[in-house]
């Protein structure tokens, strides 16, 4: 029953397993729910540069959304991150040619934006962030780029 066991091909000709499947469905679920936190945070932010001087009750409701939010998208990215190398590792993806290579770095740059978000909600928190709404509004549009060009990546392998 080999046939049982392997499925559609990862396109360096080695098969991948049911198994494995369910590992890169997982990623799938994981890294989307991570984005999913990492599109809506910076929208709490936009409202957070936005409330008024002296509203202490809104001011306080939306830092409590932020710290759940960012905890809960932590959580996240954790499997997800980890699926990804288990994918990586166990297919020696590494080494399917430049894609993976920029893959990895666009990646690599999630996790610093990911880590960014965390700073800005420590500056907000104390009150010493400088940036605007507008700010936030642009820097609300990074995550959608990067999956973009990480979704791209994975299904097209241009190089």
């Amino acid at each position: 029953m080999p046939g049982l066991f392997l499925c559609a091909s990862p396109g360096q000709g080695r098969a991948y397993t049911v198994p494995m499947l369910w590992v890169k469905a997982f990623h799938i679920v994981f890294v989307t729910s991570w984005f999913a936190g990492l599109f809506y945070l910076p929208r709490i932010f936009v409202n957070l540069a936005m409330v008024p001087p002296g509203s202490v009750a809104e001011r306080e409701r939306l830092i409590g959304m932020s710290q759940r939010l960012l905890r809960f998208t932590t959580l996240l990215a954790v499997p997800a991150v980890g699926l990804g190398l288990w994918l990586l590792f166990g297919y020696g993806f590494w080494q399917s040619g430049g894609w993976v290579h920029a893959k990895l770095a666009l990646v690599a740059l999630v996790l610093a934006y990911h880590y960014s978000c965390g700073r800005l909600l420590r500056q907000l928190m104390a009150e010493t962030c400088p940036r605007s709404h507008r700010w936030f509004r642009w820097y609300n549009e990074l995550p959608v780029l990067l999956l973009m060009g990480i979704v791209v990546l994975a299904v097209v392998k241009p190089f």
